[in-house]
């Protein structure tokens, strides 16, 4: 019969499944308390099996070995000919990111190739600039463009009202101001893999943060083109098959047929048909719509109406969700035939 582990031997295996732990990390994972934690910590210390970077409570975890230099770089590109690729490939072999877990890696090589072929194929800028850094929390860059802004572009060129409604379309997946190039699905999939993900242009900011489990939109100083920050940590149990099965599952033959609509991003408070005729462009495309009604605060009869009788008795095949109504937003729905929670 097998040793039983002990206490540090699974601080050891978690620290190699995960890369790097806080304390209370390590304590939440083994089911014990911090106290029970931090001598066994500070022998691993001692012994040199593992090593800690930073201080407090800030302080992480790691085997030896693991911890990879604090590295940035800066880069610009003329963006005619460029190819996102080799580009990736450089900042690889610049950084070692190969030494970044293998599916943290396999992120970023997602995110970065993604956002960096939007500013090539969409931004009508000259030049971009890119900036990517690695330490020991993980890692993160940024792709700015001074193009013609990424809520600018959808707005102008599939007749959106303004670039607020053009962020919300975007949102919604499927956007793509090039249809016979683009499938439109780049950063709805990049924003569910990041730990946080921001994206600003002209006078809006969209920041996307998944401790928060929250989107988040505001109107910021001006800024031309588009800049796009992505940060992974190396700590992430994100898989990206696993972002994909999300909203492209096995049941829908893998193709990308569920989405989630941020309702409130738009506005607080919704009345006429016209303005869920707006919410709703594009949802057909879809077979499951999830609206969050998160800080919504009132929906007329006729807004009501128009998505959950219209729309449903034109649409019959999709499925529509509804997560964090209020009372009186449910009682307005149920009014018209709709659905609850």
């Amino acid at each position: 019969m097998g040793r039983p582990d002990t206490t540090r031997q699974k601080i050891l295996a978690h620290l190699r499944a995960h890369g790097s732990s806080t304390g209370p990390e390590l304590a939440g994972a083994l089911g014990v308390t911090r106290q029970a934690i931090n001598p066994h910590a500070r022998d691993l210390l001692a012994q040199r099996e593992i090593v800690k970077t930073g201080s407090t409570r800030a302080a992480r975890y790691h085997l030896p070995g693991a911890v990879l230099e604090a590295r940035r770089l800066e880069r610009e590109f003329a963006i005619a000919g460029l190819d996102e690729s080799p580009v990736y490939d450089g900042f690889v072999l610049a950084l070692n990111l190969r030494r970044l877990p293998e599916h943290i890696e396999a992120i970023l090589h997602y995110a970065f190739t993604e956002m960096l072929n939007n500013a090539i194929e969409h931004s009508e800028s000259e030049r971009c600039a890119v900036v990517f850094e690695v330490d020991a929390t993980g890692a993160r860059f940024t792709v700015r463009d001074y193009g013609i802004g990424v809520f600018h572009s959808i707005a102008k060129k599939l007749d959106h009202p303004d670039e607020h409604a053009a962020l919300l379309e975007l949102l919604k997946g499927k956007t793509t101001t090039q249809p016979e190039r683009h499938s439109g699905e780049g950063i709805f999939f990049v924003s569910r893999a990041a730990d946080r993900y921001r994206l600003r242009s002209h006078r809006i900011q969209l920041e996307w943060d998944r401790h928060k489990d929250d989107v988040f939109v505001a109107d910021t100083r001006y800024l031309e083109g588009t800049l796009v920050e992505f940060e992974i940590l190396r700590n992430s149990r994100t898989r990206l098959a696993a972002v994909f099965a999300a909203y492209a599952p096995r049941e829908y033959d893998y193709r990308f047929a569920k989405t989630q609509v941020f309702v409130r991003l738009l506005q607080r408070d919704y009345v006429s048909r016209s303005e869920a005729r707006r919410l709703l462009h594009n949802l057909d495309r879809f077979a499951e719509i999830e609206l969050d009604l998160s800080d919504v605060r009132h929906v007329g009869q006729g807004f009501a109406d128009e998505i959950f009788r219209v729309f449903a008795s034109r649409h019959p095949g999709i499925v529509i969700r509804l997560t964090n109504t209020t009372p009186a937003v449910e009682a307005m729905i149920r009014h018209v035939g709709g659905p609850g929670r």
